[in-house]
């Protein structure tokens, strides 16, 4: 392996600790792709801080809209739950008097006014249940986004390969693939290293033999 200047090496060992720590965040997202270039991918950075804030804004946006709809009709729910287990009390003890007695006429007003509160509430909570619904379509719109930035993240990636195997000292990138086990798949552009050898990405398993054969 040919010396370089400690610039030159101090570089060579950032990128390639950059590119281990992005491919390890993807192994976790699980997902791997075709990319566009490292250009557009730079020019998209600031624009994905962004994408996120936005993506956090509609999350507690959503949260806040579910919250309050179920304050909303949880008093309704207590109210209705406490009224209906004192009905059951009042016509059993009712239950064998007269229908023309005060307590049984009573009690029929009191089932009649908990049966018209029972239908205002069914409505009242209706409407609130479709509010915690119409809050879900955040996932929608905040799934997109996401998706927009895993693929900048992704596309990265594979520029940072490009790179490190372009920028490696010589002798540093192997001439062959290392026998790939692993079934995602990554199919990169191909890569030329300074002595001009092929080196294309098939899978997690060839991006993680690259980076450990140059120490990362």
């Amino acid at each position: 392996m040919t010396t370089g200047t400690p610039d030159q090496h101090h570089v060579f060992e950032q990128l390639g600790k950059m590119t281990r720590d992005l491919h390890e965040t993807l192994r976790v997202l699980g997902r791997e792709h075709q990319f566009q270039a490292l250009e557009r991918t730079a020019d998209a950075i600031p624009d994905a801080r962004e994408r996120l804030n936005y993506v956090l804004s509609m999350t507690e946006q959503a949260v806040s809209r579910v919250l309050n709809a179920v304050d909303a009709v949880t008093p309704g729910q207590d109210q209705l739950q406490q009224d209906a287990r004192q009905l059951l009390a009042d016509w059993d003890r009712v239950a064998d008097k007269r229908r023309d007695s005060a307590d049984y006429q009573a009690t029929l007003a009191r089932t009649r006014a908990y049966l018209a509160q029972a239908d205002a509430t069914a409505t009242a909570t209706k409407a609130q249940l479709t509010e915690i619904m119409l809050a879900q379509e955040f996932q929608d719109l905040t799934g997109q986004v996401i998706k927009k930035i895993v693929d900048l993240a992704q596309d990265m990636e594979t520029q940072l390969l490009t790179l490190l195997a372009r920028t490696a000292p010589a002798g540093a990138v192997p001439a062959k693939k290392p026998e790939a086990q692993d079934t995602g798949l990554l199919n990169g552009p191909a890569m030329d290293s300074d002595k001009q050898q092929k080196q294309a990405f098939g899978s997690q398993a060839e991006v993680d033999g690259f980076l450990e054969s140059l120490g990362f």
